[in-house]
């Protein structure tokens, strides 16, 4: 496969090849040339999803925080989380990209990314996705037993992850269950234990992550249904509307259940009115078939996150 043609000695032009949900000249497109498909290929060009993997942290360290009679999580552990987010994502998505080059080559929106395009090899991707995770280990031993053994055990989603789009229709839901561990992460990263509220919070922020990511999937249904890859929004199509609003309305409520079990009670429930108004604005203004759209309010789930944690931190100050 040829490499993508690049841009003139000092110029700032932006390579031809590029992924098509990146932001036009971006940082990245400023970086050393050497290290900028490496870059590409950690998506730091688009940083929704390390939001989207940092929020369900942040969530369980704050409801572990509530649960264990204080307001604020260690701000050590929210920084670690925070590089872990990085890193993971980076991770997951290089490997993610090895293993799903040939049906990124046939697809619009993720051909330019730095595997199909040819601008790094598997070899050095797959050197690269393992010094991530050896990074990554590294910042896990930081945290306390059962956190370490949580941390090992969810390699096992991140590695079955690219290929349930061949074999389920629902490979969204496995998504779910991927981007959410680190919600029991965070748990116990202050508490040292699981409990009922924070699984009650994994399966509400399930749910959340089930419906934004059919939004997303949305975007690329009439490439996946060339090449043969399932989704969510393939086997919704035109009744995507009502299940996503199922799955919004469920994650809400019991996102209310696991701050009452943590011990969060009336400021928290009204604050989570605003991430619950912002999570009905995007299903209001979804139009299936509007890509673009799809995309920018896939994207609002960062402001999304931030709602619901200023929501659990505001119940926790507040006290009652």
């Amino acid at each position: 496969m040829s490499k993508p043609s690049q841009a003139p000695k000092g110029s700032r032009r932006a390579p031809e090849l590029r992924p098509g949900d990146a932001a036009p000249l971006s940082w990245v497109d400023r970086a050393p040339a050497a290290i900028r498909p490496y870059l590409r290929l950690i998506r730091l060009d688009r940083p929704i999803g390390i939001w989207l993997l940092f929020w369900p942290c942040v969530f369980g360290l704050a409801l572990g925080a509530v649960a264990d009679g204080r307001s604020f999580p260690d701000i050590v552990s929210v920084l670690l989380m925070g590089l872990g987010s990085i890193l993971m994502r980076g991770a997951g998505c290089t490997y993610n990209d090895i293993v799903d080059r040939d049906f990124d080559a046939q697809v619009a929106r993720t051909r330019g990314r730095p595997i199909p395009s040819g601008a790094v090899s598997v070899k050095q991707a797959s050197v690269f996705a393992l010094a991530l995770c050896l990074v990554s280990f590294a910042v896990l031993l930081t945290f306390n037993r059962l956190t370490i053994v949580l941390g090992v055990s969810s390699l096992v989603l991140v590695a079955a992850y690219p290929f349930m789009k061949r074999i389920t229709w629902w490979p969204q839901a496995w998504l779910g269950l991927t981007f959410n561990w680190g919600a029991l992460l965070g748990y116990t990263a202050e508490t040292g234990r699981l409990d009922p509220a924070a699984y009650v919070l994994y399966a509400a922020l399930f749910l959340w992550t089930l419906g934004y990511d059919t939004i997303y999937a949305h975007q690329d249904k009439e490439d996946d249904a060339l090449i043969g890859v399932k989704s969510s929004a393939r086997k919704l199509g035109e009744h995507t509307k009502p299940f996503l609003y199922g799955f919004y309305i469920l994650s809400f409520l019991l996102l209310l259940i696991a701050g009452w079990l943590a011990g969060l009670r009336i400021v928290f429930a009204i604050s989570m009115i605003v991430a619950g108004g912002h999570m009905a604005w995007q299903l209001l203004a979804l139009d299936i078939n509007r890509p673009l759209l799809c995309l920018k309010l896939f994207k609002a789930n960062r402001d999304t996150g931030a709602l619901i944690a200023a929501a659990i931190l505001l119940g926790a100050v507040a006290g009652y």
